[in-house]
């Protein structure tokens, strides 16, 4: 089923929209079409202003995927660009700037299911305007492990004067956001980052490492510092997830963090016995995300299943 839409005065043509991208939930991209014009007020202003790499399924996500950072050369004239150079490809990158719902949407319709937006503007791409931790656990370790991890990053960051944000990767971790209201660059806080890792595996040896081997993962929660570089993104905040089954990068409190670690607190944080397969309790938001057993209260409040008699194809005119 084909559609033509008018959004904020801007006409868009949707197509195939009862194409099932997350087979095992039966996702349509008509939902995740709707997931993203309802998250839109919020996720916008994480978006504005800034280079995005999008992560595109056009088959769904138990395809073949591509990363597309160069804006397509059928793009609306509307829709808004940053020229970029790329030492790399020594040649100019026009990256899409989302500062807007119909540029949401039209990315939507393209299978772009995963957005990520560089850590600094466009106006200044060498200065980014936050460092970001990602904390991914080796199993047997889990979120649990995680929120005890992010807990030690926070005390790091209020000895220096520093405010922190936590959010869910959507997968199996956590992901710390600390805003930088100064200018400076990447080679500080890389540098700076990786330094912080480094003093957790020093400190917790028996549940940190730094180094990104993947062999030394197991049982302990990786603590990415790499991401802090020009040349790389991390997925943003309330952006889809290309899993099995929908998931979310969910923004989370500080108080959900420690009701995590109260509610699953491990009697000895070295020897993770939790069970993987076990049933996470409702009064646990953040164990909600982890890989295991997924929710997707976020998705399925944002969207709503299709009619699940075939309509036939045909052409329509709306306004949203």
């Amino acid at each position: 089923m084909d559609s033509t839409i008018e959004i904020q005065g801007k006409q868009l043509k949707l197509s195939n929209l009862e194409k099932v991208l997350y087979p095992a939930a039966g996702f349509t991209k008509q939902q995740i079409i709707d997931y993203y014009v309802r998250i839109a007020p919020a996720i916008l202003p994480h978006l504005a202003a800034r280079a995005l790499t999008r992560k595109r399924y056009p088959n769904g996500v138990d395809e073949e995927f591509f990363y597309e950072k160069n804006a397509p050369k059928y793009r609306p004239d509307w829709v808004k660009t940053a020229p970029i150079w790329s030492e790399g490809n020594r040649r100019m990158v026009h990256y899409i700037v989302v500062d807007d719902l119909p540029t949401l949407v039209w990315l939507a319709n393209l299978a772009a299911i995963e957005l990520h937006p560089s850590l600094a503007l466009v106006k200044d791409i060498t200065c980014p305007t936050m460092m970001v931790f990602d904390l991914d656990p080796g199993p047997p370790a889990n979120i649990v492990q995680c929120c005890q991890v992010a807990r030690w990053l926070r005390e790091i960051f209020e000895h220096f004067g520093l405010q922190s944000f936590p959010k869910t990767s959507g997968s199996k971790g956590l992901q710390i956001y600390v805003p930088l209201n100064t200018p400076t660059n990447y080679e500080q806080t890389k540098t700076f980052a990786r330094a912080l890792a480094q003093l957790l595996q020093q400190e917790h040896p028996d549940m940190v490492v730094s180094d990104m081997k993947k062999n030394l993962r197991t049982g302990k929660v990786f603590v990415d510092w790499s991401q802090n570089d020009e040349h790389k993104t991390t997925v943003a905040v309330y952006s889809l997830r290309a899993r099995e089954r929908p998931t979310v990068s969910t923004p989370v409190t500080w108080e959900e963090v420690e009701k995590t670690l109260k509610k699953q607190r491990l009697p000895d944080l070295g020897q993770l016995t939790a069970s993987s397969s076990a049933e996470p309790k409702e009064t646990i938001s953040i164990a909600a995300q982890a890989e295991d057993e997924p929710r997707r209260r976020a998705v399925k409040k944002a969207t709503k299943r299709p009619p699940t008699r075939r309509q036939p194809a045909r052409r329509t005119k709306r306004k949203i």
